[in-house]
């Protein structure tokens, strides 16, 4: 291996090192909201920070979300496959479960949304 080969390796392995800094570091917020949505639309906001569980009834079924220790966990759905029960606890901003057969969406957002705000305007 030349110089130049070690200078490449170098400097790659320094910007896998930032993007990791970034991804895990910046983005870990526990200061954040989980945002719980029923075929598309905004029904509930809660703190991460704060322990709670929540049964979420939609007209395709039911599912049981909790919050514990600054992430959230879909513990129980009623649908076929349960894959939103298998899928890991949630606690950075962005990260979603998703059931489609009950059309729920969670995810964590880095502050509470307002109803219908247009940002630009």
């Amino acid at each position: 291996m030349k110089k130049a080969d070690f200078v490449l390796i170098g400097v790659v392995a320094v910007v896998a090192a930032v993007l990791l800094i970034f991804l895990y570091g910046v983005n870990n917020s526990s200061d954040g909201y989980v945002q719980i949505e029923i075929d598309g639309e905004v029904t509930e906001t809660l703190p991460l920070d704060e322990d709670a569980e929540r049964d979420i009834e939609t007209e395709y079924g039911k599912n049981t979300l909790v919050i514990k220790d600054g992430s959230a966990e879909m513990t129980y759905a009623d649908c076929p496959d349960g894959i939103c029960t298998n899928h890991n606890a949630i606690s950075r901003n962005g990260e979603s479960i998703i059931c489609l057969p009950h059309k729920v969406v969670v995810t964590i957002v880095s502050e509470a949304q307002e109803d219908d705000v247009d940002a630009v305007a």
